[in-house]
């Protein structure tokens, strides 16, 4: 699994060819799954952000709506009433899973208990293009600062990088970089805090930064 990792989906020119390179083609070549399900665990999401979202509404542009040769949806909570012979087809024939944001701790609890995170080792060519909390899932952590589901036992996540993420960074008042600071202090990992312009590009063990806006690298 190759992994672009955003906070706000693909909003410029350099994530775009980031994108395309881990695909290795064309956008309006690739068939993606969406994955909603961070969503439900959310308060400010729902029924209306979730159809935005798999519909390919205007403000998922940068995301859902880059023009993909298809768009199927995988709804995470389905999964484990229907038995891996009918689900891991789906993801096997896909090009890219595009996770929505919401809730991270909520999409992991669904990570686990459909399965799919028991199978993103064998997905070797496949590409993770995640936003926000889809970002935020495959970390060890995300801070405390970022658990809204009530069902969850504490901040940890997948760990599948080696470092945790603050995304949307001054795109409001308690997301500055101060915030970020004090955020990053408490994780005892690395960390990084990004805008809207930026994603973090994963390859094996290889990290690359991918930014036309701002950015903060935290040593943990």
């Amino acid at each position: 699994m190759k992994y672009l990792l955003t906070s706000g989906g693909v909003t410029n020119p350099s994530i775009h060819a980031a994108l395309e390179e881990l695909l290795g083609k064309p956008v309006a070549e690739c068939h993606a799954l969406c994955v909603p399900t961070a969503q439900w665990g959310h308060p400010m999401c729902g029924p209306a952000s979730v159809r935005g979202f798999v519909a390919a509404g205007s403000a998922w542009q940068h995301f859902s709506g880059l023009g993909w040769a298809s768009l199927g949806v995988l709804e995470l909570t389905a999964l484990p009433s229907m038995g891996t012979r009918r689900w891991v087809p789906w993801v096997e024939e896909a090009d890219v899973l595009l996770v929505d944001g919401g809730d991270a701790t909520y999409l992991c609890h669904w990570m686990r208990e459909s399965g799919l995170a028991d199978l993103l080792p064998a997905l070797e060519d496949m590409v993770w293009v995640g936003v926000s909390a889809g970002s935020m899932v495959v970390t060890p952590r995300i801070g405390a600062y970022f658990v809204e589901w009530p069902g969850a036992k504490d901040d940890r996540t997948l760990g599948i990088v080696g470092f945790s993420l603050f995304p949307h960074l001054n795109a409001w008042p308690k997301n500055m970089a101060s915030d970020a600071a004090r955020w990053a202090a408490d994780l005892g990992v690395p960390a990084y805090a990004i805008d809207e312009q930026t994603a973090v590009k994963v390859v094996g063990d290889t990290v690359e930064v991918v930014s036309e806006g701002e950015w903060i690298a935290f040593g943990g």
